[in-house]
């Protein structure tokens, strides 16, 4: 198997459930669509949860030097900064205490872990996507939305997922 695929987990700051919001979770969306469609990561899979986010993920050759994942907190983050006032929320929930920001959505040092093979891989994948079912915001993995678990389990399209035998 290629070195390089990451499980990555972002947390929104202090568990909160920034991402319970159907708009929010979009936004982390057109993020992962606009590293996909710009040839920065392949993506295997995700599950976007209201409170975090399991990704997993390699970077495209061109963009192996680059810090993807930053570029990726730091886009969402700033759409969260214009979607909150415009929902009424509370955006001094997320004030930062370091000085180099004004607020901060994602929780400093998010996870992450190199998938080195297949089994590994797998189980990561089938913990991402029954998520949704142990938080009880749904029946079966392949019901929730923002999730790639249709895709594997019913092979439905999704123009985002590479399926992750493509490149083992």
């Amino acid at each position: 198997m290629h070195n390089g695929i990451e499980f990555f987990t972002a947390t929104c700051l202090n568990w909160q459930h920034l991402l319970a919001v159907d708009q929010r979770k979009r936004i982390v969306l057109d993020s992962l669509k606009f590293l996909v469609t710009e040839k920065r990561i392949w993506l295997y899979g995700y599950v976007i949860m209201p409170n975090h986010v399991h990704i997993l993920w390699r970077k495209q050759d061109a963009w192996a030097d680059k810090n993807v994942q930053q570029q990726f907190s730091k886009f969402t983050a700033q759409q969260f900064k214009f979607s909150l006032p415009d929902a009424g929320e509370d955006l001094s929930k997320y004030k930062s205490t370091q000085g180099d920001r004004e607020y901060q959505f994602w929780e400093r040092r998010p996870y992450k872990a190199t998938m080195y093979n297949r089994k590994v891989l797998e189980e990561k994948l089938d913990y991402i996507h029954l998520n949704p079912v142990k938080a009880g915001l749904c029946l079966l993995p392949e019901d929730y939305f923002f999730s790639s678990a249709a895709y594997y389990l019913l092979n439905t399209d999704n123009d985002i997922i590479t399926h992750y035998m493509d490149h083992l």
